[in-house]
C-alpha cells in the first residue's frame, strides 16, 4: 500500500480532529459547530457529490449577502469534510414560482461533474438554503436528501430583546445585554455578525433591540447612530431592525406638552421621527408597543383607545413600509374583572379599525407566560387584524437559566390549539400565518433569552429554545420531537448513544417543569418579587391580581378558579366548540382543570384518584423526573465534552433541589386546605411551611439591586 496518498487523505481530518480535541466545548457555536463527518462512507459521498456549489441569484452577482453565504460555505464544507469545495455564483435562470421571497430550492447534478445547485427569488433565499443545506449534513442526513426546498409560513420571524440601555435584561438569566451601548457605534463586537448568523441560520429576520418597558432616549440621534451601527451588521443576513416606542416620547425628549394621538403636533413629530429613523436605517421593521399596561403610558391617558395609539405611529411608518407591533398585554389597574378577561374585553371591540400596518401582538395565553396555560381567546376574537403571537423563549416562570425546560412542545400546544374561529381546523398557527383569515402580511415574536454569558443563554440546554423558536416561525407544522433530535445532533452528536438521551430529556422537560411547580392548570403561585420559586401563600401585593391567591382560590371545599359562567365566564370569551369542552369539568382537559374549574379535593380524576392525592403525585413526578435525568445525564460522562457535561450536571443537580422546593412549599401550604395526608409514593417536606413561607431569595438575576 503507498502510505503518502492515504496520509494526503487523511491530514485535513486528523487537523482537523485534534482543532477539536484541542478546543473546549463552551457552547459558543451554538448549533453551528460543523463538526468532521464521523462516517467515512458519509463523508465521501457528500464530496463526491458536491464537486462543486453553485448559488444562483436572479443577479448573478456577489452581494454581502451572498458573500455571506459563500463564507458560511466554505466553513461548513471545510469542517464537515476536511477538505475545500468550490464555491460559484451564478445567475439564476427562473425564479421559484409562488414561493415568495424568502423561499429556496437546492438540487443535486449529478453529471460528469457533480454540483449542487442553490437557487432562490433573493438574496437571502440563498443564505436560508446555504444553512438547510449545511443543517441536512450537519445531522448525517443521505445524499438524496440533500435536495430540499423550503420557504416560511410566516413573513417576519423575529426576537423580542427585553435589554435596556443600562445592558439590564428584563427577567434575564443569561448575563447582560448582548449590545453594549457606550461602546457603539465605534465598536463592532464580532458577537454581533455571531448573532446575525445564528439567527439567519433558523430563519428569523427581524429583531427588537429594546425593552417593551420602553426608554424613549433610543430614538434620540446619538443613540440611532448605534441602532445603525448594529443593523448594518445584521443586514446582509437578513435580519431587520426594530424599536420599542415609548408612547410618550413627545414629551420626554420632543419637549412637547402631550403625548395625545390625534393632537397634530404629536402627529407631526411622530412623522419626522419616523423620517430620522428611516435616514439612519433604511430598512428599519417599525415599532414595538407595550402601551397603557403596567404603568407605561398609553393613548388611554389622553381619554383614546388603542386603535387611535397605533394608527398614529402606523401613519408615520407607513410612507417607508414600517409597521406597528401593538402588544395587547394589559390589564386595569383597577381590576374590574378577571385579569384573562381583559385582553379580549379591550381588543375585540377594535377589531377592523386598525391600520393595514398594524399586529395586535397576543402572548400565548392570557395571564403571562405560565409554564402551561390555555391558548388565547384572542385568537380567535379579531378576524379583520393581523395578530402576532408572543412567545417566550426566556424561561420567566421555568427556572431562567438554571432549568432544563425545552419549550416546544409547550408553543405547539398553543399553535395546534383550534379556535374554530373559521370552523374546525382553524388553528392559532393558521390564524397567525394568516391563511385563515387571508392576510396579507404576518408576523411572530419570541422573547430572547440570550445575553452576554459565553454559551448566550446561560444553561448550555436553553439555545434548544432559540432554535426551537427559529424553526418554528419558519415551518408551524414541524413536531417538537424532530427540532430536538436536529438541535441534540448539530450541538452536541449524531452518535444515538448520546442524541437519543439528550433528546428524550429536552421532550419531557416541558411537562416535568409543570408537575413540580403548577400542575394540572395552577398557575400564577410563583413567589413575590421574582419567579424562581413558590409563594401559592402571597396574598399581599401591589394589587390583587399580583397575589397567588387570586389564582388559586384555595379553601377547605377546593382549589382553582371557576372561570365558568357561574364564576368569571372567562370561559364565555372562546367560541362555542371550545366553551363547551374547557367549561365541562368533565370535559376539559386535565392540563387546564383547575384554571377554569373550583374542584373540590376528593373529587376523582381520570386516575381514579381524588384530586388532592393527584395533585401531591404530579409534585412528585416533577422531582422524579428530574432525578432521572441527572442519572442519564451522568451516564453521558466520556461521551459528552468535559466542559459542558460539568455544566449542565451541576445545573441538574440544582434544579433537582428547586423541584423538592418546589414540592414542599406547595403541598405544605394546600394541605392546610384539604387536611389530607400525603398519598404513599410522596415523599414528607424537609422543613415545616413556615421556613418556606419566610425564605428570601436575594440578587437574582432580572434584579437590578436591593432597595
Amino acid at each position: 500500500m503507498k502510505l503518502r496518498p492515504l496520509l494526503r487523505c487523511l491530514l485535513p481530518l486528523l487537523v482537523a480532529a485534534c482543532a477539536t480535541l484541542g478546543r473546549a466545548e463552551d457552547g459558543y457555536r451554538l448549533w453551528l459547530r460543523y463538526e468532521p463527518v464521523a462516517d467515512a462512507q458519509l463523508r465521501a459521498a457528500y464530496s463526491q457529490a458536491l464537486g462543486k456549489v453553485v448559488l444562483a441569484t436572479p443577479a448573478g452577482t456577489e452581494s454581502p449577502t451572498i458573500a455571506a453565504a459563500r463564507a458560511e460555505l466554505v466553513a461548513g464544507l471545510r469542517g464537515l469534510l476536511g477538505r475545500e469545495i468550490a464555491v460559484v455564483v451564478e445567475k439564476s435562470l427562473a425564479p421559484l414560482a409562488d414561493k415568495g421571497d424568502d423561499a429556496y430550492a437546492i438540487r443535486l447534478d449529478r453529471g460528469a461533474t457533480p454540483r449542487l445547485v442553490i437557487a432562490a427569488n433573493r438574496d437571502v433565499g440563498v443564505l436560508y438554503g446555504t444553512f438547510a443545506l449545511l443543517r441536512q449534513m450537519q445531522t448525517s442526513r443521505p445524499v438524496d436528501q440533500l435536495a430540499v426546498s423550503g420557504a416560511p409560513r410566516i413573513k417576519r420571524r423575529m426576537l423580542n430583546h427585553w435589554d435596556n440601555l443600562t445592558r439590564f435584561v428584563e427577567r434575564g438569566a443569561a448575563g447582560f445585554s448582548l449590545w453594549n451601548w457606550f461602546t457603539l457605534p465605534e465598536v463592532i463586537d464580532p458577537r454581533y455578525t455571531d448573532y446575525a448568523r445564528a439567527c439567519a441560520s433558523i430563519g428569523l429576520n427581524g429583531t427588537v433591540l429594546t425593552n417593551v418597558n420602553a426608554n424613549a432616549t433610543v430614538l434620540t440621534e446619538p443613540y440611532l447612530q448605534k441602532v445603525a451601527a448594529l443593523a448594518n451588521v445584521f443586514r446582509p443576513y437578513g435580519v431587520r431592525v426594530y424599536l420599542t416606542a415609548r408612547f410618550s416620547s413627545p414629551k420626554e425628549i420632543g419637549g412637547l406638552p402631550t403625548a395625545d394621538p390625534v393632537d397634530p403636533a404629536v402627529q407631526a413629530w411622530w412623522k419626522a421621527k419616523a423620517d430620522e429613523i428611516y435616514r439612519h436605517v433604511p430598512d428599519f421593521g417599525g415599532f414595538l408597543v407595550k402601551a397603557n399596561s403596567e404603568g407605561q403610558p398609553g393613548p388611554q391617558d389622553y381619554g383614546r383607545n388603542h386603535a387611535d395609539g397605533a394608527n398614529m405611529l402606523a401613519d408615520a411608518l407607513a410612507p417607508h413600509g414600517g409597521v406597528v407591533i401593538w402588544r395587547a398585554f394589559v390589564y386595569s389597574h383597577e381590576a374590574p374583572d378577571d385579569r384573562a378577561k381583559q385582553a379580549v374585553t379591550e381588543f375585540a371591540p377594535l377589531d377592523g379599525k386598525f391600520r393595514e400596518n398594524v399586529f395586535v401582538q397576543v402572548k400565548n395565553g392570557a395571564i403571562d407566560f405560565m409554564p402551561r396555560e390555555p391558548f388565547h381567546p384572542l385568537f380567535g376574537a379579531m378576524p379583520h387584524t393581523p395578530l402576532a403571537p408572543e412567545l417566550q423563549i426566556a424561561q420567566e416562570y421555568l427556572g431562567g437559566g438554571t432549568q432544563l425546560a425545552f419549550l416546544a412542545p409547550m408553543w405547539k400546544e398553543t399553535l395546534d390549539s383550534d379556535t374554530f374561529c373559521a370552523g374546525a381546523g382553524s388553528t392559532v398557527a393558521r390564524v397567525i400565518d394568516g391563511s385563515v383569515d387571508a392576510h396579507g402580511d404576518s408576523c411572530i415574536a419570541g422573547v430572547a433569552n440570550t445575553g452576554n454569558d459565553r454559551n448566550w443563554t446561560g444553561h448550555p440546554l436553553a439555545a434548544a429554545n432559540w432554535y426551537a423558536f427559529g424553526r418554528l416561525a419558519w415551518d408551524h407544522s414541524l413536531s417538537s420531537a424532530a427540532i430536538a433530535e436536529e438541535w441534540t445532533r448539530m450541538t452536541f452528536s449524531n452518535d444515538p448513544a448520546v442524541a437519543r438521551p439528550i433528546t428524550a430529556m429536552l421532550l419531557a422537560s416541558h411537562e416535568t417543569v409543570v408537575n413540580y411547580s403548577m400542575p394540572l392548570g395552577l398557575h400564577h403561585i410563583m413567589a413575590e418579587g421574582h419567579h424562581y420559586g413558590p409563594g401559592p401563600w402571597v396574598a399581599e401585593a401591589g394589587r390583587a391580581d399580583w397575589t397567588s391567591v387570586y389564582y388559586h382560590r384555595a379553601d377547605e371545599k377546593g382549589v382553582g378558579f371557576d372561570r365558568t359562567a357561574t364564576g368569571s365566564n372567562a370561559v364565555g370569551q372562546y367560541r362555542p366548540e371550545v366553551t363547551k369542552v374547557f367549561g365541562d369539568p368533565k370535559l376539559c382537559p386535565e392540563k387546564y382543570l383547575l384554571w377554569f374549574h373550583h374542584v373540590p379535593w376528593d373529587r376523582p380524576l381520570a386516575s381514579g384518584r381524588p384530586l388532592w392525592d393527584e395533585i401531591a403525585l404530579h409534585y412528585q413526578a416533577g422531582v422524579g423526573e428530574v432525578r432521572t435525568w441527572e442519572k442519564t445525564w451522568a451516564n453521558l460522562t466520556g461521551k459528552v465534552d468535559a466542559e459542558r457535561h460539568t455544566h449542565v450536571a451541576a445545573l441538574l443537580k440544582r434544579q433537582e433541589a428547586d423541584a423538592r422546593f418546589w414540592r414542599d412549599g406547595c403541598l405544605l401550604y394546600f394541605q392546610t386546605f384539604s387536611k389530607r395526608p400525603l398519598p404513599a409514593g410522596v415523599e414528607p417536606a424537609e422543613y415545616t411551611l413556615e421556613y418556606y413561607r419566610d425564605f428570601r431569595l436575594r440578587y437574582y438575576p432580572g434584579n437590578p439591586g436591593e432597595k
